[in-house]
């Protein structure tokens, strides 16, 4: 079993920028594959950005990519998004998520976090 605990929401204006982390705890092996995931009010929960265990193989949204990057550190068993250039749009329920690498194969996720409020004033 793996534990997720994010940090790092709050309010921003818009063109600012924040960091979320996420620490996992528990089986931390079988974090391969750790994402971000987010859910606006009314909205469906979709996909932000993903990383694998290495730090290569990144992939990010079509409306992040060249203002958000995701980072990871194995060491601390944590990963990072960093958010540039954050719009109103991005206002939303930020979720951490972590995958074994059999369930990243299916493009799929084991485990996710509670959830942190990120709100972008413009």
């Amino acid at each position: 079993q793996v534990q997720l605990a994010e940090s790092g929401g709050g309010l921003v204006q818009a063109g600012g920028s924040l960091r979320l982390s996420c620490a996992a705890s528990g089986r931390t092996s079988s974090t391969y594959a750790m994402g971000w995931f987010r859910q606006a009010p009314g909205k469906e929960r979709e996909f932000v950005t993903s990383i694998r265990r290495d730090g290569g193989s990144t992939s990010y949204a079509d409306s992040v990519k060249g203002r958000f990057t995701i980072s990871r550190d194995n060491a601390k068993s944590t990963v990072y998004l960093l958010m540039n250039s954050l719009k109103p749009e991005d206002t939303a329920i930020y979720y951490c998520a972590a995958a074994d690498i059999f369930t990243a194969r299916r493009g799929e996720y084991d485990y996710w976090g509670q959830g942190t409020q990120v709100t972008v004033s413009s």
